[in-house]
C-alpha cells in the first residue's frame, strides 16, 4: 500500500493480512519502484491474493500502468479498479471545479517531476536542443501558458515558485487566480501563490485558471469540522465511533487498534 490512503482503509484488511508499505514521499521512496513490480510478482506467485492499494486512480500518474505491464509479462492475472484522481478530488474537496460553464472547458493534468532521481546526461542534451526543462519541470511552458483551462499540478508544491515564474514569464498573466488545494486551502494568484504557500504542508495539488478562484463549498459548518478525532478499541468499536464522528465533520484516525481473545485454551 501506498501513502496518502484514507484513514482507516487499511483497518479493513482481515485480520492476518500481510502489510507491505512500499509509499513514495517527495525525497523519501520506501522501494524503488522495479522492486514494487517485483514484489507483487513474488507474492503472487506463492499464491497470495494481492490487494495493491494506491491512493487517487493507479492510472494517474500512479505507476500503475508499469505494475499492470510487469504482472502481464509475468503471466500474473490482475483486475485494475478505478479510483478518482487527486486532480480533480483535492481541488473539488476545495470548492474549486475543474471545469466550469463559462470559466473553463478544459482541464490539463500536468505533474511537476519527469524522473525519478534526475534525468540522464542524454536527455539533459536532448531537452537544451528542444527548449524543455532538463531539471525535471514540464517541458514548454509557452503551451501551457497559452491554455484557456485550468491547469492542475501535481507533485509540484516543493517547486511552486519556479512553476509560477515560468507561467508568467511564459505569458500568462500574473493576476491568474491560482490556489493550493491539500490540507486546507490556499488562494491567491500566480504571482504571489509560490510565496504564500512556502508553509503550506504538503502533499498537495496546485490550480491555476479561472475556477480557482471559486470557493463552491457548503458554507454550513458541521459541530466538530476541523477537529481531529483518535480512537482505540476493537474494528467494530472503531467502525461505529468512526461512522458518527464522521458524519459530525471530525477527521478520525485509529490510534491504538485492540481485540478480543478468547481466554480459554
Amino acid at each position: 500500500y501506498d501513502d496518502l490512503l484514507a484513514d482507516g482503509l487499511l483497518e479493513e484488511a482481515r485480520p492476518d493480512a500481510q502489510l507491505h508499505y512500499v509509499g513514495k514521499r517527495s525525497g523519501r521512496h520506501s522501494l524503488p519502484q522495479q522492486e514494487i513490480s517485483a514484489l507483487l510478482i513474488e507474492l503472487a506467485r506463492r499464491g497470495q491474493q494481492v490487494c495493491r492499494l494506491k491512493g487517487g486512480d493507479p492510472f494517474v500518474f500512479g505507476r500503475g500502468g508499469e505494475e499492470a505491464e510487469a504482472l502481464r509479462e509475468a503471466g500474473i492475472p490482475f483486475q485494475v479498479v478505478p479510483g478518482i484522481s487527486s486532480c480533480i478530488a483535492a481541488p473539488e474537496l476545495s470548492g474549486i471545479p475543474v471545469t466550469c460553464r463559462g470559466l473553463s472547458r478544459s482541464f490539463h493534468v500536468v505533474t511537476a517531476h519527469t524522473r525519478e532521481g534526475g534525468i540522464e546526461p542524454e536527455e539533459c542534451a536532448r531537452l537544451a536542443k528542444t527548449g524543455g526543462t532538463p531539471d525535471g519541470l514540464p517541458e514548454d511552458f509557452d503551451r501551457l501558458a497559452a491554455l484557456d483551462g485550468t491547469l492542475v499540478f501535481l507533485m509540484g508544491l516543493s517547486r511552486l515558485e519556479e512553476l509560477a515564474r515560468r507561467l508568467i514569464a511564459a505569458g500568462k498573466p500574473a493576476d491568474t487566480p491560482a490556489a493550493v488545494a491539500g490540507e486546507g486551502t490556499l488562494r491567491g494568484t500566480l504571482a504571489g501563490i509560490g510565496r504564500e504557500a512556502r508553509s503550506f504542508p504538503g502533499p498537495a495539488v496546485i490550480v491555476v485558471g479561472p475556477a480557482a478562484a471559486l470557493d463552491l463549498r457548503d458554507q454550513s459548518v458541521l459541530p466538530l469540522c476541523g477537529v481531529s478525532v483518535g480512537l482505540t478499541g476493537t474494528a467494530r468499536l472503531r467502525g461505529s465511533l468512526r461512522s458518527a464522528f464522521e458524519a459530525l465533520g471530525a477527521r478520525v484516525r485509529c490510534i491504538q487498534p485492540a481485540r478480543l481473545e478468547d481466554a480459554c485454551t
